[in-house]
């Protein structure tokens, strides 16, 4: 054996095999890194009785999800507004709200959409619900956006009925205006048409929008009281004015510097 060889047969038994694909029958939350289908150790989920102001978007969703862990059909949701406002929390929340009420349902976050084809043929048969959470999504080219028309449609080949996609982004319409405008510039008409054609692909999309100071305060005061602290809402609100924006996140960051201060360890999840 040359030592070239040789260097290449040492390196091959120093690095680790391949982790093995989780029973997607048996987990509750799952990661999906293009290639293998892994447990997540937890989603970090708030009670849904902890996400203020969005009760409709909270009704819809879980609605939704429990059709699809009972193996009725559902929808593919797309989840869209401003940002901090409580989108992520809100998938991972209503996932775990469905489960805790015996619904075979599991979530896979989905780090890319290119090899969602793959996760579909990995996920199709097993006898479950599958919400497929990919977040903050958006794209740099209309023709990625394309790509995701055609997975929602299915394609040549049918996507599996145990599979929808939950989708967050920040714009309801996921493409730069300008982008598709570049895309299609003999006609303007045809970028609109093109932006409206993907979001008119789910079947259920749900607008979050920036809080007033009331609801902002409402959420301030709702995580103070789960976590034992006292908070003045006049510096609550001054902690968002600094910041620019009134939202659940920005509602946690105070909490998180309010507990620091007083010498408080937090446990549970971010509310981003």
């Amino acid at each position: 054996m040359d030592p070239l060889e040789r260097i290449a047969a040492a390196l091959e038994r120093l690095s680790p095999p391949p982790p093995p694909a989780a029973d997607p029958s048996a987990h509750p939350v799952y990661l999906w890194r293009g290639d293998t289908l892994a447990a997540a150790r937890g989603a970090g989920t708030l009670p849904l009785a902890m996400l203020h102001g969005i009760d409709r978007q909270k009704a819809a969703l879980v609605a939704n999800l429990r059709r699809l862990a009972a193996g009725h059909a559902a929808q593919d949701v797309l989840l869209w507004g401003a940002r901090g406002t409580g989108k992520s929390a809100l998938v991972k929340s209503a996932v775990a709200a469905v489960q805790g009420e015996g619904g075979d349902l599991a979530l896979v976050e989905v780090a890319t959409l290119a090899s969602l084809p793959a996760l579909f043929g990995r996920l199709a048969g097993v006898p479950r619900g599958f919400a497929l959470f990919l977040d903050d999504l958006g794209f740099d080219a209309p023709a990625e956006a394309r790509t995701l028309r055609s997975l929602l449609e299915g394609g040549a080949e049918p996507r599996p009925a145990n599979v929808r996609l939950i989708v967050t982004a920040n714009r309801r319409h996921l493409v730069v205006r300008d982008l598709a405008e570049q895309d299609s510039a003999i006609n303007p008409r045809d970028s609109v048409d093109d932006q409206l054609a993907l979001a008119d692909r789910f079947g259920l999309s749900l607008g979050f929008h920036v809080l007033d100071q009331e609801g902002y305060l409402t959420i301030v005061a709702a995580y103070a009281a789960a976590h034992g602290l006292d908070y003045d809402p006049d510096e609550a609100v001054r902690w968002a004015t600094q910041r620019g924006s009134r939202s659940g996140r920005v509602a946690w960051h105070y909490i998180v510097d309010l507990a620091g201060r007083a010498g408080r360890a937090l446990h549970g999840a971010d509310a981003g």
